[in-house]
């Protein structure tokens, strides 16, 4: 049961971590989408990029697949600008294709986010004989960080529709243009030292 409690508290406290907040960024530009009413979408949407991230961070662990770290750090801020992008246009265009769109990319970007995720599991397991406990527990506090997320989007978007006056739409366009910019500043940051390893 320790160890079980280690490696969770190690995965979820690393998906809450304000020093690599780039995950916090795409759980929040993917939830703003959808009002507290839609947290049954929501949870498929959310569900869809777990599937994803579980995958190839059991993948990676297993080492059936490995990328350079640099280089899925500079695409983890990709998949969010591009997410926040579609935000955007769902505010011009069909809004449930957009949605509908989503899912697909949740699952795609899962990947993505899951050899991010890989990197420190790894490197806490070179002494590990066995990695399936600490898999799965790690894996697991990555799901409940990700959901303590999830559910403060859902309760502020409560309140906000619940008690002002704010429309939908300035609300997806606020959250989808912070979450630009801190993406993009990510972005440039990780290039740069991409550039530098090379």
């Amino acid at each position: 049961m320790d160890e079980f409690y280690i490696w969770f508290s190690t995965g979820f406290t690393h998906i809450l971590d304000l020093n690599g907040y780039d995950h916090i960024l795409y759980v929040m530009v993917l939830c703003v989408l959808f009002s507290y009413k839609e947290w049954k979408q929501l949870l498929t949407l959310i569900t869809a990029f777990t599937i994803g991230h579980s995958l190839t961070l059991a993948a990676s662990v297993f080492n059936m697949i490995h990328i350079k770290q640099g280089v899925i750090e500079v695409i983890i801020p990709l998949t969010i600008l591009i997410t926040c992008i579609l935000n955007m246009l769902s505010l011009t265009k069909d809004k449930l294709k957009v949605k509908s769109f989503n899912y697909g990319l949740a699952l795609i970007f899962g990947f993505v986010h899951g050899m991010g995720f890989s990197y420190l599991l790894k490197s806490l397991l070179a002494r590990q004989e066995s990695v399936f406990l600490p898999l799965i527990s790690f894996n697991f506090g990555l799901e409940i960080g990700q959901l303590v997320i999830v559910m403060a989007m859902v309760i502020l978007s409560f309140f906000l529709f619940t008690f002002t006056r704010l429309k939908n739409k300035y609300w997806v366009l606020f959250i989808s243009a912070f979450v630009f910019c801190s993406a993009f500043f990510i972005f440039i940051q990780r290039l740069i030292s991409l550039y530098h390893e090379s």
